[in-house]
């Protein structure tokens, strides 16, 4: 099938040759609704006109940046990436992947379930909202993804053709390498109107010992090829309710360093916590935050290593080489190491977000400028000392002390 863009005019035709989506909406008419709000793809709605609960999301990469359009090329392949994204990650944590009905790369375009009884984190913890599984949803959606694409599980071949699935997904990478680990750290045309003149963000251009410190985990993300990674894992990746949890958008996935995923994750929740910390809410909620990042930085640990300890052969280990309690003190030290890059990682997803090109909403939309600004030196002072010091961390006690102020 050649490619060509969706629109509302050909969408039904489209669907109607899909027979898995022909099966589900039983030759209903249908509705279609463009959803999408995001920067990269296009996202619309189709529902059944006959019965409204029956409905299903079409999501299509087009050759272009769609907030901006097509004066700005980008390469339609990373819906390919998010595909097989979405397809390794419905393998390994089906109860937190959309279920998907199509996938065609050639199309640049998914269909899959729509979370019609899910809203996005992001807006859920703005809205003080406790959500009393999500650490065990997403530890276990971590530990899983992470660990079954990683050479402690696979075997060298299977390592390196996940590998060879997934490298080649170049743009959103130098993506990430620009906005997250360089632009939002000098005087940039793409940062926030909001850098220009503002002492916290003079004093971050002229911060040397955390550049060199970034220039340290940048190479990391551009070298070390741990496991699959979701690639953009904040807030506003997953959508839930109290129950139910399920990651979505993985169009910037790579085989990258396993603390980058986690660390995206941690320093979006961390930015909540100093967002509400800034705003006086409730502190039962901001202590919830914190408990919340110290739990999902425990099981995802606790869980990780169930899974290596089931494993006895790997491309990285046969279960003849080396004594149990070398192994053992092998497996401390490493785990040990992916919860310093996870500190690092987390602390320049952060700082990019305070004066980049991409604020997060918990903070760009606090109205009261002083508390915005409250909030942004509160979440540098943190983000900072993750990266200059994320080599000093010895447990995740640590993490948590950081965050708090107590060191």
């Amino acid at each position: 099938m050649n490619y060509y863009i969706l629109d509302k005019t050909n969408i039904i035709e489209y669907l109607n040759s899909i027979e898995n989506v022909k099966a589900y909406f039983g030759g209903d008419n249908l509705s279609i609704d463009e959803i999408g709000d995001g920067n990269l793809n296009f996202v619309f709605i189709i529902k059944s006109e006959k019965n409204k609960n029956k409905a299903l999301i079409l999501k299509q990469a087009v050759p272009y940046l769609r907030c901006v359009g097509e004066e700005f090329p980008l390469n339609r392949e990373r819906m390919t990436y998010e595909i097989r994204a979405l397809q390794s990650f419905s393998e390994k944590t089906p109860l937190h992947t959309p279920l998907i009905y199509d996938a065609n790369e050639q199309m640049s375009a998914v269909v899959m379930q729509y979370l019609d009884e899910h809203i996005i984190m992001r807006k859920g913890l703005i809205n003080e909202v406790i959500y009393p599984k999500f650490a065990d949803h997403i530890s276990t959606f971590l530990a899983h993804n992470l660990f079954k694409t990683s050479s402690l599980y696979l075997n060298s071949t299977s390592k390196r053709k996940c590998m060879d699935k997934f490298n080649s997904n170049t743009e959103l990478c130098k993506l990430t390498e620009d906005f997250v680990f360089t632009f939002a750290f000098i005087e940039h045309e793409t940062n926030d109107i909001y850098a220009k003149g503002h002492e916290s963000a003079k004093k971050l251009f002229e911060d040397e010992k955390f550049k060199k410190a970034v220039l340290g985990l940048k190479y990391k993300f551009m070298t070390q090829s741990d496991a699959l990674l979701h690639g953009d894992l904040h807030t506003g990746s997953i959508m839930l309710n109290k129950k139910q949890t399920y990651v979505i958008d993985p169009e910037f996935s790579f085989v990258g360093p396993f603390g980058f995923d986690i660390g995206a994750l941690i320093g979006n929740l961390i930015m909540s916590y100093t967002s509400h910390m800034a705003q006086e809410t409730e502190i039962t909620y901001c202590e919830w935050i914190l408990d919340l990042i110290e739990e999902v930085l425990t099981k995802f640990e606790s869980k990780f290593l169930d899974l290596w300890n089931e494993q006895n052969e790997s491309a990285l280990i046969t279960s003849t080489f080396i004594k149990e309690k070398e192994l053992n003190e092998f497996k401390k030290e490493f785990m040990l190491n992916i919860l310093r890059d996870t500190v690092g990682f987390s602390g320049c997803k952060m700082t990019r977000r305070m004066f980049g090109i991409a604020g997060v909403e918990d903070i760009r939309e606090i109205k009261d400028l002083k508390k915005r600004d409250k909030a942004i030196k509160h979440t540098l002072k943190i983000s900072k000392r993750f990266v200059k010091h994320y080599k000093e961390i010895e447990n995740i006690q640590d993490v948590i002390t950081i965050i708090k102020g107590d060191k």
